[in-house]
């Protein structure tokens, strides 16, 4: 599985995506610019030593990234993108392995063009009302870990 996150804002969250990401094995693509450097005390602090284990690539921005696609994807055709604004929950997509898993910014989430670019591929995490969105870490490992139950946990131990 594949984790893009679009430029992040807040190193502790990006710290504990690094750390999900080596504990599941999936690839983390960090999508520029960020709010933060990645060497920072606080994404070392969160993702611990696991941060060392972990795949992650760093792309200046949208168009580096698609220039670069990761070879093992689906591509485009094989990305969700999770915001606020999808209509069809999280829980209702078939993930296949290699899926890229989009999630936008802490602060202002995926901005619109990439919303309607992936429109019938965006996905929303179910939640009560008045509450306007999740942590972005809390949001991933939701994602990551249905698309990993609905695989089988591939190369994790129960």
């Amino acid at each position: 599985m594949h984790i893009v996150l679009y430029q992040p804002e807040i190193p502790h969250n990006s710290g504990n995506i690094m750390r999900l990401c080596a504990a599941t094995r999936a690839q983390l693509h960090l999508i520029g610019p960020l709010g933060f450097r990645l060497d920072s005390a606080a994404v070392r602090r969160a993702g611990m030593d696991y941060r060392d284990w972990a795949t992650v690539r760093r792309y200046d921005n949208w168009s580096a990234f698609l220039a670069d696609l990761p070879p093992a994807s689906g591509g485009l055709e094989r990305l969700f993108a999770f915001s606020t604004h999808g209509s069809i929950g999280y829980h209702q997509t078939d993930y296949q392995a290699g899926d890229l898993l989009l999630f936008g910014s802490e602060g202002s989430g995926l901005p619109e063009p990439l919303r309607r670019q992936f429109n019938d591929r965006l996905r929303r995490i179910p939640m009560a009302a008045p509450a306007r969105s999740l942590n972005l870490a809390n949001s991933v490992a939701i994602v990551l870990y249905e698309a990993l139950r609905q695989l089988g946990f591939p190369q994790l131990s129960p």
